[in-house]
C-alpha cells in the first residue's frame, strides 16, 4: 500500500462518501442497486439445539437476527416473490442479493442445503447469494459447495466475529474460539469466496482501544467486506434481562460517531462496508433509541466524517 490512499482522488474515488461503501461496489460491479431479499432457510444454530448452548448468542432474538426474513413455511421461490412484491413499487432494477439470514445457514444436511441454496440461484434476477453463518459450521462438504456455487454466481459467506477479545466473546456466548474464524477465512477466501465480517461495537467493557484492536485484526486477513453495528438491547432477548439487571453504559450518538470515524480511519480502504449502524425492529429496540432514526443518524455522521476530515484508510498505513 502506497502513499497515494491518502491523496484527495482516493479520498473521492469512492463517489458522494469518503469511504467504500456497499452501494458504490455494487454500481460499480453491476450498474445498478441491487436490493437484498431476506430468506429464512428453515435451520437452526448449534448454539440454539444443545450442541454448542441452548439459548444463543446473548443478543439474538427469537427469530436468529432474522425478523426481516420471511417465513420458512413458504417455498424458496415464494419467498423471493414475496421480496420482490414488497419492494416493487420503488425498485425497477430487476437485481437481487438472495440473503439467507435467520439463524445458521450452512448447518443443515449437505443435500438439503444444496437444494435450497441451487434453487435460489436459478432465479434468473439473483445476482448473488448470501448467507449467514458462523466459522464453526464450513465443514470441507459445505465448503465445497459454496464453491461450486461461486462457479455459478457470486457468494458472500457473512461471519459473525463481533469482537476478538476472550473476555467479551464469552459474554455474549459466541462459542468458538478466535483461531476458528480465521481458519474459516482463510479457507473461504482460498476459494474465491466473498467474506463478510460482523463487528459490534461497545460490547460491555470494551474500551475504544481494544475495538481497535479488532479492526486491526481484521486488517490483516482477507475479508471482503465488513458491517459494522452499535450494540442494540431488544425485547425478549437475554441482553435485555441482563440490562435491566446491570444497566451498562449505552453510548450517546455523537460517542458513537467518534468510535465510528475511528474505526473507518483504521480500515483497509479495500474493504467494504455494508453497514454502519444496524437495523433493530424499531418495536423491540430498547437502546440506543437514538438509532431508530437510521436516515438522520448516517447523514449526521457522513457531516461528522467531513467536519473531520475522515477517510476509509486515513490511518490505516500507520498502524496495519
Amino acid at each position: 500500500m502506497n502513499q497515494s490512499i491518502h491523496s484527495n482522488e482516493s479520498r473521492r474515488r469512492w463517489g458522494e462518501r469518503p469511504y467504500h461503501s456497499l452501494d458504490y461496489a455494487l454500481k460499480s460491479a453491476y450498474g445498478q442497486k441491487l436490493y437484498k431479499i431476506a430468506l429464512n432457510g428453515g435451520c437452526t444454530c448449534p448454539n440454539r439445539d444443545g450442541t454448542i448452548g441452548k439459548r444463543g448468542c446473548i443478543f439474538c432474538s427469537e427469530g436468529g437476527s432474522g425478523e426481516f426474513a420471511s417465513s420458512a413455511s413458504l417455498t424458496i421461490e415464494q419467498q423471493l416473490e414475496q421480496g420482490k412484491a414488497l419492494i416493487k413499487n420503488k425498485y425497477k432494477g430487476g437485481g437481487y442479493i438472495a440473503y439467507f439470514q435467520a439463524f445458521t445457514n450452512t448447518y443443515a444436511p449437505l443435500a438439503y442445503l444444496t437444494d435450497i441454496f441451487t434453487r435460489t440461484i436459478a432465479d434468473p434476477e439473483v445476482k448473488v447469494l448470501s448467507i449467514a453463518t458462523r466459522p464453526d459450521c464450513l465443514g470441507e462438504d459445505v465448503l465445497s459447495l459454496l464453491s461450486s456455487l461461486q462457479r455459478q454466481k457470486p457468494v458472500w459467506v457473512e461471519l459473525g466475529l463481533q469482537t476478538i477479545h476472550p473476555e467479551s466473546a464469552t459474554f455474549i456466548r459466541r462459542g468458538y474460539d478466535l483461531p476458528v474464524f480465521e481458519r474459516a477465512v482463510l479457507e473461504l477466501a482460498r476459494r474465491r469466496i466473498f467474506v463478510i465480517v460482523h463487528v459490534i461495537l461497545f460490547l460491555p467493557g470494551e474500551s475504544k482501544d481494544q475495538m481497535m484492536d479488532t479492526l486491526g485484526f481484521l486488517n490483516r486477513l482477507p475479508i471482503w467486506g465488513i458491517k459494522l453495528q452499535l450494540l442494540h438491547v431488544l425485547q425478549n432477548t437475554d441482553l435485555a434481562e441482563y440490562y435491566q439487571a446491570h444497566p451498562f453504559k449505552i453510548p450517546s450518538m455523537e460517542e458513537y460517531f467518534e468510535v465510528l470515524g475511528a474505526c473507518i480511519a483504521r480500515l483497509n480502504p479495500e474493504t467494504v462496508i455494508h453497514r454502519l449502524t444496524g437495523d433493530g425492529p424499531k418495536d423491540l429496540l430498547i437502546a440506543p433509541l437514538w438509532t431508530g432514526r437510521k436516515r438522520m443518524v448516517l447523514n449526521r455522521f457522513h457531516a461528522y466524517l467531513k467536519h473531520h476530515d475522515i477517510w476509509q484508510g486515513k490511518n490505516f498505513m500507520k498502524t496495519d
